[in-house]
């Protein structure tokens, strides 16, 4: 496979404004959620990515139709009992998300299901969906691994009390679906608050869901019939993250990122960028309950940051661009707690700290996170990167070069697709914009 070259420093920085395509969890709730509903649902600024298609293909199988038109996509909802048995088994590709929420989905239906998964995928664990869904009286083989490929058998869903043991919001969502067709209300205790875009979503759709003051404990009614609504969707945060990164990294930088999902179980991130010394400005808007808005970001001199257990939920997916700020701040930064980014689309902690190391970056991998020393001028030792099929690995050493005036190239960029299409397309824009 060719390797890409990648952007070296630009000495006049990075500047200009950017829309960033639709948040991909939002996305996928939005397809689901508009499948097992009465009527049409409406979907504005949709991603278009290869995880996101990968929903869109297996609900089609279950017998959900879409149309797309210029300016949006509209789900023909069937409500939970028009989902059809699927003829084939139901491919998932590289999406954790799709598989896990689905699990839920399916676990209410009145025939079995059978769930496939790249080679990637196939690697994941899927037992800490299948556990707590057991409770709830739902049927799911897994192989002896806990992984894929995997059999939901559907069936009568029981109401109880489910602790979950991992902080996930793939988890969470799947035991809501669950138990939106279960005989009596389900509670859910989280270990930690995480991302709340489907308790959001289904409230908006009509569904009966209370968190608890403690954003902890989610009290879930039975829901028979939910109503296809309009589901504007924001900027992946996600995404936006890597330009507020490079600005923040590269001297003499200035964008502005428009519309983006601020949602406060999302925003881990930017709080991080704030204690390190970042120059963030944030406007916020209202949208349907998941709040949004425009980000302005300037490079910054940074500080040391310490990131525990506690803030990792709210920032998972942006874990390996806070090395890449660590490596180029003041101090020594300290990640723990992130034992979960061992099971992510690679083995995130040895990922980060082999293609940081490979730039010359001080890092030090630990079983939970990573020290990595800042500041140091970087000694290129090796310019061949590798995604490792890792969309967000990929991207953060797209950023990392940026540091850099060698010629470095990626392996696997193609991985990039899986989140974020138009990447390499948005990077030039803000390098060849004019000051």
């Amino acid at each position: 496979m060719e390797n890409t070259k990648l952007d070296s420093f630009p000495p006049k920085g990075i500047h200009g404004t950017l829309i960033i395509p639709g948040d991909k969890s939002i996305s996928h709730r939005a397809l689901m959620i508009g499948a097992i509903s009465e009527g049409k649902t409406r979907i504005n600024h949709f991603l278009w990515s290869e995880d996101c298609k990968t929903t869109m293909n297996v609900l089609q199988q279950l017998g959900v139709f879409f149309e797309k038109n210029d300016s949006e996509l509209i789900v023909h909802g069937v409500g939970f009992e028009g989902l059809k048995n699927p003829v084939k088994p139901l491919e998932m590709g590289n999406s954790g998300t799709t598989t896990r929420l689905l699990m839920g989905l399916l676990g209410g239906t009145n025939f079995s299901s059978i769930l496939k998964g790249d080679s990637s995928l196939s690697k994941r664990p899927m037992d800490r969906v299948a556990k707590p869904l057991s409770k709830m009286g739902i049927k799911i083989e897994v192989t002896k691994e806990g992984t894929l490929p995997a059999v939901v058998k559907g069936g009568k869903v029981k109401g109880t009390t489910i602790n979950l043991q991992i902080a996930s919001a793939q988890v969470k969502s799947a035991v809501i679906f669950a138990a939106l067709q279960a005989n009596t209300e389900t509670t859910i205790v989280e270990k930690l608050p995480t991302r709340n875009h489907t308790e959001l979503m289904l409230q908006q759709f009509g569904a009966k869901i209370v968190t608890e003051k403690n954003q902890k404990t989610i009290h879930v009614e039975p829901t028979s019939k939910l109503s296809g609504q309009v589901v504007n969707i924001p900027g992946d945060i996600s995404s936006a993250a890597f330009f507020i990164v490079a600005a923040t990294i590269i001297p003499n930088s200035k964008i502005t990122l428009r519309d983006v999902s601020l949602n406060p179980t999302r925003t881990g991130i930017l709080n991080i960028l704030k204690k390190m010394n970042a120059d963030i400005k944030v406007r916020y808007k209202e949208n349907q309950g998941e709040s949004y808005g425009d980000i302005e970001v300037k490079s910054s001199k940074l500080n040391a940051i310490e990131v525990k257990e506690e803030d990792i939920p709210s920032l998972i997916d942006e874990l390996p661009l806070v090395a890449l700020l660590a490596a180029c701040a003041k101090g020594t930064s300290v990640i723990k707690g992130a034992a979960e980014l061992r099971v992510k689309e690679t083995d995130r902690i040895a990922t980060v700290t082999e293609e940081l190391s490979k730039l010359g970056v001080d890092i030090k991998e630990l079983s939970d996170g990573m020290i990595i020393k800042g500041m140091r001028e970087w000694e290129i030792k090796n310019n061949q990167l590798n995604s490792h099929g890792d969309h967000r690995i990929g991207m953060m050493l797209a950023i990392a070069a940026l540091r850099t005036t060698n010629n470095l190239y990626l392996k696997n960029a193609n991985a990039i697709a899986i989140s974020y299409p138009s990447f390499f397309s948005d990077l030039k824009t803000v390098l060849n914009e004019k000051v």
